[in-house]
């Protein structure tokens, strides 16, 4: 998409869907909710509401528009990388009513910068680059507020209807994915994030990937067969997790009288065993995929399966293809509230039959979060850059919990492998040979 006006209309789209999703985020709980912290892991929910409008502010009235600044006192207060999550609720934040009204004011004014900004020109309007990233910026703070949902004690304050129905019946358990080069990343995603960029070639050799994620029941024959209790299944650092922590099943799951049993978003419920696996640390996946007699994939062996089309050797921009996705295609943008059960979404398919790559659950893989060859930091190091290195692992594919615009083919996402709030499943593969 290269013309300027449908880029706009986009950009306004997709800022429109963000703050809405805040507005239902912030207005289902009453203000006390709002300002408690539920988790050490997490920021109260009216910090997110107040970083969200001053990220919008710095970048798009500031930096785009060269506009004074509305409120410069409190920059210090939402800059993420100057006060940690279990620090924030010490801080003289805005009260809820103070940052619905900040958030909104600003949102107005960027409104009318989008409207008479030349998308073109410079790095932060060729395409509404800024716009997108801001919109990205709101959703990827609506996914960790619907963690901070996930976590919060009490009854259920949002409610969705229940994804499609899905089955494996028929499908392979795996499929094999061919050696070969591909194109792996982007320079062309107008919105594509520094990380993403640019394209250039891998070789992958063969291997056989699952074609749906590991499912709660699969997760469970591992918990039966003592897979938590097994110290040769585990890394050295996740068996003292799991030592220090007495872990026996994923995050949010309990049995009772023989009954596995989970609370998801305020709601306690069986265990559903078709259902992708969801709330595994990276080091749970990886015990699992031991376990198994498999591996996690690489992250270009992943990417490789969601987006390479064996016929004409090209890239897609997702797993069916170029076009943007729909509810046909894949569980994204909290449409529900829960993975959908494995094998839904055969629009979704890779061309090699691949289902459920994007949506439903983020997949953790074996890779550490490293930069793409010829990395350019764009617009700010601390976005990427200072997250490269052994300590973060990658995770792709989205979840039901992830906006469209935060997600494609080349989206990346990464996380401390000890962390099991986030909407983190997986899938397993092994060597062709």
């Amino acid at each position: 998409m290269t013309d300027p006006e449908l880029l706009r209309a986009r950009a306004l789209t997709a800022l429109t869907a963000a703050r809405a999703r805040t507005g239902v985020l912030t207005s289902s709980v009453d203000d006390c909710e709002l300002t408690a912290q539920h988790s050490p892991l997490m920021s109260p929910l009216v910090w997110d509401l107040a970083h969200i409008g001053n990220q919008e502010e710095q970048w798009l009235l500031r930096a785009v528009a060269g506009q004074d600044a509305i409120r410069p006192e409190i920059d210090s207060l939402y800059d993420a990388f100057e006060h940690p999550r279990a620090a924030r609720p010490a801080l003289p934040l805005l009260a809820p009513a103070e940052a619905r009204r900040y958030a909104a004011d600003v949102r107005g004014r960027a409104i009318d910068v989008l409207e008479r900004t030349p998308l073109r020109g410079g790095p932060l309007t060729d395409a509404a680059f800024a716009f997108g990233m801001i919109a990205q910026h709101e959703q990827q703070h609506d996914e960790t507020m619907l963690i901070t949902h996930q976590l919060r004690k009490g009854p259920a304050a949002l409610t969705a209807p229940e994804p499609p129905p899905g089955t494996t019946e028929g499908l392979p358990v795996e499929v094999l994915v061919p050696a070969g080069p591909f194109t792996m990343g982007t320079s062309t995603e107008p919105w594509a994030l520094d990380n993403e960029r640019p394209a250039h070639h891998r070789i992958v050799p063969a291997f056989h990937l699952d074609t749906t994620p590991v499912t709660c029941g699969a997760y469970l024959r591992f918990i039966e067969d003592g897979g938590y209790r097994e110290q040769r299944w585990w890394d050295p650092a996740g068996w003292a997790m799991v030592r220090e922590h007495e872990l026996s099943a994923p995050l949010f799951w309990r049995c009772e009288g023989g009954e596995w049993l989970r609370r998801r978003f305020g709601v306690t419920e069986p265990v559903p065993v078709d259902e992708p696996v969801l709330h595994v640390s990276w080091y749970e996946a990886d015990a699992y995929a031991r376990w198994a007699g498999r591996r996690l994939p690489t992250e270009e062996e992943w990417e490789k399966a969601a987006r390479h089309d064996p016929v004409s050797g090209r890239s897609r921009r997702y797993p069916w293809g170029d076009a943007d996705p729909t509810p046909a295609h894949a569980n994204l943008g909290q449409r529900h509230l829960r993975p959908a059960p494995a094998g839904a979404y055969p629009e979704g398919q890779s061309p090699l039959g691949i289902r459920q790559l994007i949506g439903d659950v983020w997949e953790w893989t074996s890779s550490d979060f490293l930069p793409h060859p010829g990395f350019v930091a764009f617009p700010y190091r601390e976005y990427s850059e200072v997250f490269f290195g052994p300590g973060h692992k990658v995770l792709r594919g989205g979840a039901f919990s992830v906006d469209e615009v935060a997600c494609r083919g080349t989206f990346r996402n990464w996380d401390l492998p000890v962390r099991r709030q986030i909407f983190a499943g997986f899938r397993t593969a092994r060597d062709a040979d």
